[in-house]
C-alpha cells in the first residue's frame, strides 16, 4: 500500500458516517433550537455587515472592527475551496455533491453563529495585549475541558500547516499562474512567499487591513464573471438545477449507472468540500471573530454567520452551476482549477474565461494563506504562549515556499483528514454549550425588542 492509498483510507474513515452525522446533526440541532435563525435573522445580520454601528461602545474590547474580523474570517474561508474544491467535489461525487454543499452550508450557518458567539463570550487577552479566543478557550473556560481544548489547538496547527492554510492554496496559485500566464512555478512560489511574510509578520491588524481591501474586490470580481456565464447560458439554468437535485438522491438514475457514483459519494464529497470551503463547524472562523471590537457576542455571531452565506450559498453556487452546466466534470482529463478554467471558457465562448478564474483564484488563495496564519498563531499561543508565535510563523512561511511542489491528490487528502480531526472537539463543545448560546440569543433579542418593537420575535422564544 502506497502513501496515497493509506491517506485515502484514513480520509474515508475520518469522513465516514459518524463525523458527517455529527457535523450536519449539530447544525440541525442548533437550527431547531435557534428557531431557524439563519433565515429569520439573515436580513438583520446582513444589515450589521453593511451598516456599522452608529454609536459603538468606546469601551468595547477587541483588536479590529467587526467588519475587519469578518473579512479576516472570509479571507481564510473564500479560497481554493470555492473554485478547486467545488470542482473536486463534483468530479468525485457528481452534480449531486453541489446539493449536499448547500445542505451543509444552510445548517452550517447556525453552527457558525454559535461558535462565533461563544468565541467572543469566552475570549481573553494574551501577554502581548492581543485578543485570544476560539474553540480552545470556550472548551476550557466554558466546558471546563482542557483536554479537548488542547486537542483542538493541536489539530488547528495541523490544518494551518498541512491542510487549508498552505499546500492547497499555494499549489492552486502556482498551477493557475503557470497554466494561464506561463509563469514558472519557482518564480510564483518565491514572490508568494515574500508577500505572505511581509503581511503575516505584521500581525492581525495588517492581515485584517489586507483582507478588507482584497476580499471584497476578489469576491465581486469572481461573482460578476460567474454571473456573465450564467446570463449567457440562462436557458440551461433550470435543467442544471434539476440535474443537481436529482443526482443528489439518485445518481444512478440520473446517469444510467455508468459513472459508478453513489448517493453516499455525492453526500460525502459535498459535505467534506463544503466544510473545507466555508469552515462551519471547523472552529476556525471563531478565532477571527474573537478579535472583533464589540461588546455583544450575539451581534458578532450574526455577522460571522454571513460568512457561510457568502462563501457557499453565493460563491460556491456560482462555480458549481457553471461546472455542471458546461458538462466539463465528465471529462476524465480535467481536474481542479483546469476543470473550472475550461468550464468558464466554454461558458463565455472564449479562452478569456480562464483568466477570470485564475485572477479570482490567486486573490482567494492568497488571503486564505493569510487568514490561516493567524488561526495557527492563536492555536500556538494557546498551547505554548506568545514565545511560540515567531517560530510558528517561520515554519508556516517555509511550508508556503514548499507547497508548490506537492501532488494535488495528496494535498486534498491531507487537508480533508486534518479538517475532520479539528472539527470533532469543536462540535462536542458546541453541543455541550448550546444552552449558553440559546440563553445569550434570547437575552439579546429580548433587549432588542424593547429598543425596537418592530423587530420580529425569535421563533425559539
Amino acid at each position: 500500500m502506497d502513501l496515497l492509498q493509506l491517506l485515502d483510507r484514513i480520509d474515508s474513515f475520518v469522513w465516514g458516517p459518524p463525523l458527517l452525522t455529527l457535523l450536519v446533526g449539530t447544525g440541525v440541532y442548533l437550527t431547531l433550537r435557534l428557531g431557524v435563525l439563519q433565515v429569520v435573522r439573515l436580513p438583520l445580520a446582513l444589515k450589521y455587515v453593511f451598516r456599522p454601528e452608529k454609536n459603538p461602545n468606546p469601551a468595547a474590547q477587541g483588536d479590529v472592527s467587526p467588519f475587519a474580523a469578518l473579512c479576516t474570517a472570509l479571507s481564510a474561508t473564500i479560497g481554493t475551496g470555492n473554485i478547486v474544491g467545488v470542482a473536486t467535489a463534483i468530479k468525485a461525487g457528481g452534480p449531486g455533491a453541489m446539493f449536499w454543499m448547500w445542505v451543509a452550508a444552510f445548517f452550517g450557518m447556525a453552527t457558525k453563529y454559535a461558535e462565533s458567539l461563544l468565541a467572543v463570550k469566552y475570549r481573553t487577552v494574551d501577554a502581548n495585549g492581543q485578543m485570544s479566543g476560539g474553540p480552545m478557550y470556550y472548551l476550557e473556560r466554558g466546558l471546563n475541558n482542557k483536554f479537548l481544548a488542547r486537542m483542538f489547538a493541536v489539530f488547528g496547527i495541523g490544518v494551518a500547516f498541512l491542510g487549508i492554510g498552505t499546500f492547497p492554496q499555494v499549489n492552486a496559485i502556482v498551477d493557475a499562474t503557470a497554466g494561464s500566464f506561463g509563469v514558472p512555478k519557482l518564480a510564483t512560489a518565491a514572490v508568494l512567499t515574500l508577500l505572505v511574510a511581509a503581511v503575516t509578520l505584521g500581525g492581525i491588524k495588517r492581515i485584517s487591513e489586507t483582507a478588507k481591501l482584497v476580499v471584497p474586490f476578489a469576491a465581486v470580481f469572481y461573482i460578476l464573471a460567474s454571473l456573465l456565464v450564467l446570463v449567457l447560458n440562462a436557458s440551461q439554468i433550470p435543467a442544471t438545477v434539476s440535474l443537481i437535485v436529482e443526482s443528489a438522491f439518485s445518481p444512478e438514475a440520473a446517469f444510467g449507472g455508468t459513472l459508478g457514483i453513489t448517493m453516499m459519494m455525492a453526500m460525502r464529497n459535498g459535505v467534506a468540500r463544503g466544510v473545507f470551503s466555508n469552515e462551519s463547524g471547523l472552529g476556525s472562523a471563531p478565532i477571527a471573530a474573537a478579535a472583533a471590537r464589540t461588546d455583544s457576542c450575539v451581534r458578532q455571531g450574526l455577522i460571522a454567520m454571513t460568512g457561510t452565506f457568502f462563501d457557499t450559498i453565493v460563491i460556491c453556487s456560482m462555480t458549481g452551476l457553471v461546472l455542471v452546466m458546461t458538462g466539463v466534470w465528465t471529462n476524465p482529463d480535467l481536474a481542479g482549477a483546469a476543470m473550472t478554467n475550461e468550464a468558464f471558457n466554454l461558458g463565455l465562448g472564449t479562452q478569456l474565461g480562464q483568466y477570470a478564474v485564475t485572477i479570482g483564484l490567486i486573490f482567494f488563495a492568497f488571503t486564505t494563506i493569510l487568514g490561516w496564519n493567524y488561526y495557527g498563531e492563536r492555536c500556538t499561543e494557546y498551547l505554548v504562549g506568545v514565545k511560540g508565535i515567531l517560530p510558528f510563523k517561520s515554519v508556516y512561511i517555509l511550508l508556503v515556499a514548499g507547497g508548490a511542489f506537492i501532488k494535488l491528490e495528496t494535498i486534498w487528502l491531507l487537508a480533508d483528514i486534518v479538517n475532520g480531526l479539528m472539527a470533532i472537539p469543536n462540535l462536542v463543545g458546541l453541543l455541550g454549550l448550546s444552552g449558553v448560546v440559546i440563553a445569550e440569543t434570547k437575552a439579546y433579542f429580548a433587549e432588542l425588542r424593547q429598543e425596537n418593537t418592530s423587530e420580529p420575535v425569535l421563533a425559539a422564544d
